[in-house]
């Protein structure tokens, strides 16, 4: 079966700033559209090449809307009918909380896009307080971007585990998914070479997830100019993933799509002469990134 080639739109705000959106097609007819939540983002997740922009602003909640009313009225007839919202492209959603709930309350509602909530993700890195009144507040689905299994890990490549460490974010899962019926969230776990990719990554990852109701999304890392990182070789995925499901997890693993037009997860936006900061590399880490560079 022959993949379709993902679709990538580039949209000129009024004040003359440029959001990204991406149209993933699928042959089963599940199209998918991927929409930005801020200009850039603040987070400064190290494999992230949005994060190089650093924040711009947050999007209103009609340029949020816009994106999803113009990709269904462009690409439909091409592509066939989107059934899927992730907030997966520019952005921490959650850092934009208030408009993104109006926006995904828009794309669900009735009189608005009728999207699903089953089929409208919100996507995080971990923003515990904003995540807390996401849970309660939506219905719309959850991912959760967790890509290491140890704070020293998490907080190099994504220091916003600094303020909201593992035990906190998944305590609060654990905790707030009590009282939600039959919700699953989906936990992002990017695969980078000798970084996170271990046979006790792996079990370390079956150990943290206990008590939580979730699948785990294997992903491969997309490259892009500037990043250190390199992506886990397809064996030591499937090696990986094959652990997890073994242990009675419930695992995706999806390949990379359209990462050879700068479309892929990760790599959307373009950094100016200004960028955010790259972190020191742990110790036990350097030996391992410069044999890959």
């Amino acid at each position: 079966m022959e993949l379709k080639r993902i679709l990538q739109m580039l949209f000129k705000l009024e004040d003359g700033l440029v959001i990204e959106t991406v149209l993933i097609p699928c042959e089963r007819g599940r199209n998918t559209v991927c929409i930005s939540s801020q200009v850039g983002c603040a987070m400064n997740c190290q494999f992230c090449y949005t994060g190089r922009m650093g924040l711009k602003r947050n999007l209103t909640t009609s340029e949020i809307v816009e994106q999803a009313v113009l990709a269904r009225r462009l690409l439909s007839s091409e592509v066939g009918p989107i059934s899927n919202v992730v907030f997966m492209g520019m952005g921490e959603p959650l850092h934009n909380i208030e408009n993104v709930l109006k926006a995904a309350d828009i794309l669900v509602d009735e009189q608005g896009l009728h999207f699903s909530p089953r089929k409208v993700t919100i996507s995080t890195s971990g923003l515990v307080p904003q995540l807390k009144r996401f849970l309660r507040e939506s219905n719309c689905a959850l991912a959760v971007s967790l890509n290491a299994t140890t704070d020293e890990v998490r907080s190099w490549i994504m220091p916003i585990n600094r303020k909201f460490n593992l035990n906190l974010l998944l305590g609060t899962l654990r905790e707030e998914l009590q009282s939600k019926h039959k919700y699953k969230v989906l936990f992002e776990y990017v695969m980078l070479a000798g970084v996170n990719d271990s046979v006790e990554d792996a079990k370390r990852l079956i150990d943290l997830i206990q008590g939580i109701p979730c699948k785990i999304n294997l992903i491969t890392f997309n490259p892009h100019s500037g990043s250190f990182f390199k992506p886990t070789t397809r064996e030591k995925i499937i090696e990986f993933r094959d652990i997890l499901a073994e242990a009675g997890c419930v695992v995706l693993f999806r390949w990379s799509r359209g990462d050879d037009q700068m479309a892929a997860c990760g790599q959307l936006g373009k950094p100016g002469e200004i960028q955010a900061p790259v972190l020191r590399v742990p110790s036990q880490f350097q030996a391992v990134l410069e044999a890959a560079a």
